[in-house]
């Protein structure tokens, strides 16, 4: 066992060394795009009920709930930086999903309450001062290509700055919608404009909230990380090492996206190669699946566990 786990964490603290410069560099991004990001969403709101508009209410729904999630993100960072402790061992990784749960949920309520307005006022137009609504669209989208400028350049390694600039570019339509209004009630008297287009907002919104929803409730539920087929790891186990007769009760999960865990046993065919095949199967669980943490237990013949099917040719379990 020690021998695995001396394995995997080598390779993590020379992971940790790299990472920990551009993990600052990372906060002080999210950092820049949240105070942004909820600068805006006031003066959006600010505008919005001055003008009447409520696309640019919707809009800064749309941006509250993006300051929500990179203030999530931030939050998840630093909070993943708490080593574990005595009651909880696997440290704090995981409050980044729980928070992206409660912020889908959130959403729902929100989409609720724009669409109620929204029909509301088809029925019953309200004036709308198209010149403010003009001037804060404009800024809007302005502010979002600047947050989406910043966080494009690590979107690609990294979930959570992936989906907090989903989230910009969500709102970079939701502005550009909003602008493409003002001008449509401005110089076509299409009042209507601005409720249709804060549906269309809402729309947005549900999207984002729907895959939140379902990305963090699968992790919640220790599903197997996404686009990882247990079969698959399965069989490359029983190939990793000649030593290898079977592999059996493997549960592949996340802590966290981009923490992977995997727990199984091993059948050997030789008893005292377990300190070879242990090392086979971190390599290729670390380098062909990226799971890091691994827990395996060596099965002294039959398995111990007894379970049915244990120590037949195919486990489907």
């Amino acid at each position: 066992m020690n021998h695995a786990h001396s394995h995997a964490h080598g390779h993590d603290d020379h992971h940790a060394h790299a990472h920990a410069t551009s993990v600052v560099g990372r906060e002080r991004k999210l950092l820049f795009a949240f105070v942004l990001t909820a600068g805006m969403m006031l003066a959006e709101a600010a505008g919005g009920w001055w003008s009447g508009s409520l696309a640019l209410l919707a809009d800064a729904g749309h941006m509250l709930v993006d300051a929500a999630a990179l203030l999530l993100a931030l939050f998840a960072a630093r909070m993943a930086r708490r080593p574990a402790d005595a009651r909880r061992t696997y440290g704090y990784g995981r409050m980044e999903v729980l928070a992206g749960f409660v912020n889908a949920l959130t959403q729902f309520v929100l989409v609720g309450f724009i669409a109620y307005e929204a029909i509301d006022r088809f029925f019953k137009p309200v004036a709308i001062l198209s010149g403010v609504m003009l001037v804060v669209a404009v800024i809007g989208l302005l502010v979002n290509l600047v947050v989406l400028r910043s966080l494009h350049d690590h979107a690609h390694d990294d979930v959570n700055i992936g989906a907090a600039s989903l989230h910009v570019l969500g709102d970079l339509l939701g502005s550009v919608g909003a602008v493409l209004a003002a001008l449509a009630v401005r110089w076509l008297d299409w009042n209507w404009a601005d409720p249709a287009l804060s549906l269309l907002v809402s729309l947005l919104i549900l999207r984002s909230a729907w895959q939140l929803l379902r990305r963090s409730t699968h992790i919640l539920l220790e599903g197997v990380p996404e686009g990882m087929d247990p079969h698959e790891v399965e069989s490359a186990l029983r190939g990793a090492d000649t030593s290898i007769r079977d592999v059996h009760h493997l549960h592949v999960w996340q802590l966290a996206s981009g923490s992977r865990m995997a727990t199984l046993h091993l059948e050997l065919h030789d008893q005292d190669a377990g300190a070879r095949a242990l090392a086979a199967v971190n390599r290729t669980l670390l380098e062909r699946f990226g799971i890091r943490h691994a827990t395996v237990q060596i099965d002294p013949g039959d398995c111990p566990d007894g379970s049915p099917g244990c120590n037949a040719r195919h486990h489907h379990h």
